[in-house]
């Protein structure tokens, strides 16, 4: 068996994709230019002469207001949790709770104020902090949630560079995007979801003796509790009621330690949905609130009716002038006007206002200007539309300020001419915003194209490889040797050019060249080695020498399969059916399977004619086999249309409601309820080890005394008595008190610990020595045929049980007579069989115990179907071979293969998952860990693996379509050879091959795996290209960031999963075989 060539082949072909995918992103979400240029006291940006000089010591471009203030930041704060409506006299938790910010809004009405704080989406708390610092909107997805230093200009830096000391409290995402900036800092771990108190209990600690010791100039503390409530309990959950009166109770202590010189702002990054989630773009995502407030006059006049919109971006130039600071260089945003109105008359209030919007308007044309010099996104005619805008605005400035200047009484149209004026710059300010969020998708045609190629040309070479892998001798010289040796010149070459030039190595353009080079390389060998008759030759189906019907029943064959693949992809193209994917895909399995038992029908494959009269009058009647086929088709309909009932709903679908069994046994307020799921889970959790230990014990598996099956028997149920008792603990944590509450917090540690260790030492064993062979040495049982004698045999039961004695000594006689006299022992092997699949089953169940711990409890009725239906399609698979009387066993049908991926599409929604960034289950970084981790990169592997979790599970046993007809073979399909030797006709009458057939013919089985991986890959191939041309093709449509593009993101690390698992589950097959082989060399020396 050729196990290296067929891993190498199947690694080279993922590394194709993973280039196509690595080139399209780099098109697709390409960030915008940020520029390194800053503000500064010094730029030309300062009011005419006769302003400067009223400008007080330290301010910078306009008077400082203020010389301190408090930023307080509560994660996730929705508008509607800073609202207060006295109307309602039953409020839901979240309502009316900051009930501190109404009675300031409405006792001093000039001094407080509540906004409606609008956030750029997506809504992730990373994106938020960039912009509400910088006053530009960061890169759009491309880098959402990686935290690194900002390099840009921003209100930080600024307050720094000019000599403020600016102290910061709470959540460590700040540590990362501001190193070394903060005069003070107390970081405090943030990931932790479930965490509620730890941040805001820190910065309780913290923040009063700070504020009084009076060594800070701004203070930020960002609050995490709400935000982690609603991840944890949802908005609607007495928890929020807790935090939200917490937060109101530290606002109310806070203002009485503020000065009269101190800008207090309270603000929510972003939003959250009615499930806690946030991320997407969705109206309560993006309605955030901020509130202002001074112990000073703010405003010129009381609040209008209805709270005012305004941007996060806004936030940046206002608080910057207000503190006497440069505005930051690369801001977008508008100055909040109306807080420099003062305590002057309505005049002087405009021109106040007018000042700030001058500066705000140069700063922003001067920001364009450098802009568009080193980048051409931004178009040119609404270039040259704001600044003529700008131009206007700003003569017309000069004009009015000379009227003004020395005027003691100003005449009412100059006051007209005052506020037409302060619309202009308004006007110009909000349209240069939206050019810039507008043209900032930016995007690169060519890599776009060419990532499409890459993937395009990979689905290609994945179905001529695998209709050419059992057909050529020198396959794999020809097709992966020259095709490497192409891809590593081109590789070196790019590599000593750049050098040679001293640019920078740019890895992803070369590894997209030297993929193309080595996809160029094996189309060229196989155009030139295959001549076109051949090639039209091996295009044609394998009836195509017979009739019209048959040929026409051999392409249905395939075109109903491909039929269902091709009609998914094209769908991609739909943002409905992107949307409503959740249903589609179980309806297209179900359908594909209807489907095939119609063309067995119709090819008469579930008929036989029941005599001559009976034929020429077309009766007939059916096989038993269909029977037994329509139970596994009408069950596997059953199971598909249960998991149904573990959907999450998109925002998209208003009337969708969340399924119950998404949230964990905690959030049960009905202690009955919650006994009853966790005993039904449980239980549900000791019948998979049962079924599992049931089948390996049917096929002998179970016999030996190594330890894998020592394992399988004991770890098992050690494994199902850890994930029970972590359940128990994690769903009455809340309610554990004192002492008590100390062991719980230990117990919800260890548990998952003990489930990753016993899994990892099985997994170990697995890869050790993957046999669960029990093998029998029967040489000192030989002897005579007759049994000896023991006496008159006392009953019937002792006389009939003679008889099967002496036909089994006639039967080791005849084969040791067949043998020519040979000394060798007769050696009697339990599970040989099944050898391959008992490892892959083995292997599935310790994954789904691992995947079943890191989702929710009752999830694992989820996972449960999808074993179920994993078996059943198995089984229809197995007996749609059977009768339509396959000749080539080694071969598995595409039908099978896209039914297994329909299968993993359709419980990535039913265990909890959509295409969206809210739906992201980030609990499971938490799973096993109390405190926050040290690096990424194992909340990521955690995430990951309970996000894809229906992707690994099907990927690792993808080569059960191969083995599993062998495991289930029929005794007729042994007998169909014509001519056989005595003893090859004896062992087949004794007992069936099952999986040792494989390897009577070796390559034929490497080659199979070849094939299965190709079609594999085939078919995840374009599924990803359809999502790929989608997000290409509608990069301009209005749905392409809400609904396009995260699909095409989790379509593409979708992919990456599978493929990396598939190649894992093949390895491990070919280890299994390695270690039959060994097996059989010890035999041999017996």
């Amino acid at each position: 068996m050729q196990r290296g060539p067929v891993l190498l082949f199947l690694a080279w072909v993922c590394f194709l994709f993973f280039a196509g995918i690595g080139l399209f992103m780099s098109g697709f979400l390409l960030t915008r230019i940020e520029l390194a240029s800053s503000s500064s006291c010094s730029d030309p940006l300062v009011p005419p002469p006769w302003e400067r000089q009223s400008l007080p010591p330290g301010s910078c471009w306009a008077p400082q207001r203020f010389s301190k203030a408090v930023l307080v930041i509560i994660d996730a704060l929705r508008f509607e949790f800073a609202r207060f409506n006295p109307a309602k006299a039953s409020p839901l938790p979240y309502e009316n709770k900051l009930s501190f910010l109404h009675h300031l809004a409405t006792s001093q009405p000039r001094h407080a104020r509540l906004y409606r704080f609008r956030a750029d989406p997506p809504t992730a708390t990373m994106q938020r902090i960039k912009g509400l610092t910088t006053g530009s909107p960061p890169p759009h997805v491309g880098s959402n949630f990686a935290t690194y230093a900002i390099q840009e200009d921003n209100l930080l830096a600024q307050l720094v560079q000019n000599g403020r000391r600016v102290v910061f409290m709470g959540d460590d995402t700040w540590e990362g995007l501001f190193p070394k900036k903060f005069f003070r800092s107390y970081f405090f771990p943030s990931f932790n979801v479930k965490d509620l108190h730890t941040v805001d209990d820190g910065i309780l600690q913290h923040l009063y003796p700070t504020v009084d010791s009076g060594e800070w100039d701004v203070l930020i503390a960002h609050f995490l509790g709400v935000d982690h409530c609603g991840h944890k309990h949802g908005p609607d959950h007495p928890e929020m009621t807790k935090k939200l009166t917490q937060m109101n109770e530290m606002l109310r202590s806070l203002v009485d330690h503020l000065g009269n010189d101190t800008l207090l702002l309270v603000a929510g990054d972003h939003g959250m949905t009615e499930t806690g989630d946030h991320g997407g773009d969705s109206e309560k995502e993006v309605n955030a609130a901020l509130f202002v407030y001074s112990k000073t006059a703010l405003f010129g006049a009381g609040p209008p009716e209805e709270p005012e919109a305004v941007p996060q971006v806004n936030l940046v130039p206002t608080v910057a002038l207000l503190l006497g600071v440069p505005i930051p260089y690369s801001n977008i945003g508008e100055v909040m006007a109306e807080l420099f109105s003062g305590d002057g008359d309505a005049v002087s209030a405009a021109l106040q206002q007018l000042s700030v919007y001058h500066i705000n308007a140069k700063q922003v044309d001067r920001f364009l200007h450098s802009y568009s010099l080193v980048a051409q996104d931004l178009p040119a005619e609404q270039l040259q539309r704001l600044q003529e805008l700008f131009s206007s605005a700003v003569e017309e400035h000069s004009r009015l300020l000379a009227q003004v200047q020395g005027v003691t009484l100003v005449p009412p149209e100059l006051e007209s001419r005052l506020g037409s004026l302060i619309g202009r710059f308004q006007l110009y300010l909000r349209e240069a915003r939206a050019v810039c969020t507008q043209s900032w998708a930016r995007f690169h045609p060519l890599r776009m194209v060419g990532g499409c190629t890459l993937i395009a040309a990979s689905c290609l070479l994945c179905y001529v490889a695998s209709e050419l892998a059992a057909a050529s001798d020198s396959f794999y010289r020809s097709c992966l040797l020259y095709p490497l040796l192409w891809g590593s010149v081109v590789a070196v070459l790019l590599g000593l050019a750049r050098v040679f030039t001293q640019e920078g190595l740019d890895l992803l353009l070369v590894s997209s060249w030297a993929a193309a080079a080595s996809q160029l390389g094996f189309f060229w060998h196989w155009w030139g080695r295959h001549p076109k008759r051949a090639r039209l030759a091996g295009s044609q189906p394998p009836l195509a020498s017979v009739g019209l019907r048959q040929r026409l029943r051999a392409w249905l064959g395939l075109a109903f399969p491909m039929g269902i693949l091709l009609f998914r992809c094209g769908a991609m193209f739909s943002d409905s059916f992107v949307v409503a994917e959740a249903r589609v895909a179980p309806f297209l399995l179900a359908s594909l399977v209807m489907l095939l038992v119609g063309k067995l029908h119709w090819d008469g494959r579930l008929t036989v004619p029941e005599g001559p009269k009976q034929h020429l009058l077309g009766f007939s009647s059916y096989r038993r086999e269909i029977w037994y086929l329509l139970c596994l088709v009408a069950m596997l309909l059953v199971c598909v249309r249960l998991s149904g009932f573990f959907h999450q709903c998109r925002e998209e679908i208003p009337q969708c409601r969340p399924s119950l069994f998404l949230s964990p046994l905690a959030s049960l307020r009905n202690t009955r309820a919650k006994n009853l799921f966790y005993l039904l889970c449980v239980a549900l959790l000791a019948g998979l080890v049962y079924a599992v230990r049931s089948w390996l014990r049917h096929y002998g598996n179970l016999n030996s005394s190594d330890p894998l099956v020592l394992f399988v028997r004991w770890g098992f149920p050690l494994v199902v008595l850890c994930i029970a008792c972590y359940w128990a603990v994690a769903s009455s944590a809340d309610d554990s008190l004192g002492k008590l509450q100390e062991l719980v917090q230990v117990a919800v540690v260890a548990f998952p610990w003990a489930v990753y260790g016993l899994a990892s030492v099985g997994l170990l064993l697995l890869l050790c020595n993957p046999m669960t062979v029990f093998a029998k040495d029967t040489r000192e049982s030989a002897g005579s045929i007759v049994t000896p004698y023991l006496g008159v045999p006392s009953s019937e039961v002792d006389f009939l049980h003679v008889i099967p004695q002496i036909y089994k000594r006639m039967q080791e006689s005849q084969k040791s007579r067949l043998e020519r006299g040979s000394c060798k022992a007769t050696v009697a092997a339990y599970g040989l069989g099944s050898v391959y699949s008992a490892a892959l089953v083995i292997a599935l169940t310790l994954l789904g115990f691992l995947l079943m711990l890191l989702h929710s409890e009752r999830l694992s009725l989820a996972f449960l179907l999808l074993f179920l239906e994993a078996f059943m399609l198995l089984h229809i698979h197995t007996r749609a071979r059977g009768l339509a009387g396959d000749a080539e066993p080694f071969s598995v049908p595409w039908y099978a293969v896209i039914s297994w991926l329909l299968a993993a599409s359709q419980f990535f929604y039913s265990t909890g998952h959509q295409p969206i960034f809210p739906a992201i289950h980030w609990n499971a970084a938490f799973v096993g860990f109390h405190l926050d981790h040290s690096t990424n990169l194992l909340p990521a592997v955690l995430v990951g693996a309970n996000t894809f979790a229906s992707h690994i599970l099907f990927a690792v046993g993808c080569p059960l379509l191969l083995l599993w007809p062998f495991v289930c073979e029929m005794p007729s399909s042994q007998k169909r050879k014509s001519k056989k030797e005595p003893r090859e006709e004896l062992q087949e009458v004794e007992e069936h091959m099952m999986e040792m057939r494989l390897r009577e013919s070796p390559e034929k089985f490497s080659t199979a795996l070849l094939q299965l991986g190709l079609k594999y890959l085939f078919v995840l191939g374009t599924q990803l290209l359809a999502c790929v041309c989608a997000a290409m093709i509608l990069r301009r449509h209005l749905m392409v960031w809400k609904v396009f593009a995260p699909k095409f993101l989790f379509e593409s690390l979708g992919f990456v999963v599978s493929s990396i698992c598939l190649l894992l589950g093949i390895s491990l097959v070919m280890r299994v075989d390695c270690a039959v082989s060994s097996w059989f060399s010890q035999l041999q020396l017996r």
